[in-house]
Order: structure tokens, then C-alpha cells, then sequence
């Protein structure tokens, strides 16, 4: 099995292996682009679980609760509270940036495949 013949987004060659029988790995095969974009919105659509990261969002939010009740019932020092919030502002970001690029992967996949015509050549723009 070689590598996949696919070109990355940033014009490197593709670094996995394809599948086997196959030019391509799964996420550069054309034949599978219907299958990946309807997986991609799937996912999209319900983070995995439900809604787009709700479910991480909602422990964070548990979190956050819990801490501010043991800084104000003394059971967390204030010192502690105020480094686990920004503990808590570090990951909300990271949450946001992972729901930003799924978000930008799920486009590039949508534009690839208005792009491709039957025989899975580029339509052209001009």
C-alpha cells in the first residue's frame, strides 16, 4: 500500500497511506467526497452527540459553576479560582477554534465537490 497521490489544502503532498487497492486515502478518494460531505454536516449538525459541542460546552459550564461555589464558599482559594479561570478561558477558545475549523473543513469539502463535474474534472470558473 503507497501513499495517497492526494494534495493537501496547504499544496504538500497527502502524508497517509491510501486505501487499499487505491491512489487515495479516505479523505482525498472523489469517489467518497458525497460520503465525507454528509458525514461532515452529520457531525456538524449534532457534535458528534447533539448539538455542535454541547456537550463539551455544558461540562465546561459545570465546571465553571462548581468553581465560582468553592471560591464563595471558601472551599477554593481565591488565587486558585481566578488560575482555573483562566484554565477554563483557554479551553472555551480551543472549543471555539475546533468549531471554526470544522466548520471551514465542511465549506472546503462543499466547494470541492461544486467543483467537481461527473467525470471529476474542475468545472472551471471563467
Amino acid at each position: 500500500m503507497g501513499r495517497c497521490a492526494g494534495i493537501t489544502a496547504s499544496g504538500t503532498r497527502c502524508q497517509l497511506d491510501a486505501m487499499p487497492g487505491a491512489q487515495w486515502c479516505y479523505g482525498h478518494d472523489p469517489s467518497r467526497a458525497v460520503e465525507r460531505r454528509r458525514n461532515a454536516s452529520r457531525a456538524g449538525r449534532t457534535g458528534g452527540r447533539g448539538r455542535p459541542g454541547a456537550p463539551e460546552i455544558s461540562d465546561i459550564k459545570r465546571d465553571i459553576r462548581a468553581t465560582i461555589d468553592g471560591v464563595l464558599a471558601g472551599r477554593i482559594e481565591r488565587g486558585t479560582g481566578a488560575v482555573v479561570f483562566q484554565g477554563f478561558n483557554a479551553l472555551l477558545k480551543a472549543v471555539e477554534t475546533e468549531r471554526r475549523v470544522r466548520e471551514t473543513d465542511e465549506l472546503l469539502e462543499r466547494i470541492e465537490a461544486l467543483e467537481q463535474t461527473p467525470n471529476g474534472r474542475g468545472r472551471g470558473w471563467g
